[in-house]
């Protein structure tokens, strides 16, 4: 079986309570989707105990964004600035240098959508939907970026976003992510955790630069307030 994680965001207590339940349900591979670090209480931890995993890795923007603070928006900078620290120059370019793609077969995995890392589909069909989609040929597009889990179609093409390990948006705290079966099938999985705690370690570790992200763990929603 083949384990899906997406947006990790350094919250270590919330991946392990993910690689618990995905170890005891088969998993035996992984495919890592991207922002591995960035916003959490334990980036380098997190990194450290992904890397113990037999996985596939992409970048996402939150890489991208570590490397290249000019690219990111201003609101996000102290915490870029604190994760760069806790991870190390060398880490952050290991990171930054993942493919922002891997295609396995049909499936296509990527960060947000084929076009960009910060672009990805609505839960809902809609209007974007085929600009972001140009030019794909898989059967089946694994995404995250959102961290709002859901699956759909969309011009004959299955839409997959495992949703966020560490900092899910849709009013649930558990940890989300996605089991492949040997079938093929996609099962939509959360694992309980101590939000609350990794809420609190995210403002012990990140101070002022930490208060937004913690509060969108405490409320599982990207608005915080």
């Amino acid at each position: 079986m083949l384990a899906l994680l997406y947006d990790m965001h350094g919250n270590l207590p919330a991946l392990e309570a993910v690689l618990a339940e995905a170890e005891s349900a088969g998993a035996e591979s992984f495919v890592l989707g991207g922002d591995y670090a960035l916003f959490g209480a334990w980036p380098r931890e997190t990194v450290e105990r992904l890397r113990e995993l037999q996985a596939r890795w992409i970048r996402g923007n939150g890489e991208r964004w570590t490397a290249t603070p000019d690219e990111a928006p201003e609101e996000v900078l102290g915490a870029i600035e604190r994760c760069r620290e806790l991870l190390g120059a060398e880490l952050v370019g290991e990171l930054a240098g993942l493919p922002a793609t891997l295609t396995d077969g049909s499936v296509l995995y990527c960060h947000g959508s084929p076009v960009s890392d910060v672009e990805s589909f609505a839960a809902e069909p809609g209007d974007e939907d085929a600009r972001l989609m140009a030019g794909v040929t898989a059967t089946r597009l694994v995404f995250g970026h959102t961290h709002l889990a859901f699956r759909r179609e969309a011009a004959g093409v299955e839409l997959v976003n495992p949703g966020s390990v560490g900092m899910p948006f849709d009013g649930d705290h558990r940890a989300a992510w996605a089991l492949v079966g040997d079938d093929g099938r996609v099962e939509l999985r959360r694992s309980a955790y101590d939000h609350m705690a990794s809420a609190a370690a995210v403002r012990e570790r990140l101070g002022e630069a930490g208060e937004l992200p913690a509060r969108r763990i405490e409320l599982a929603s990207f608005a915080a307030d």
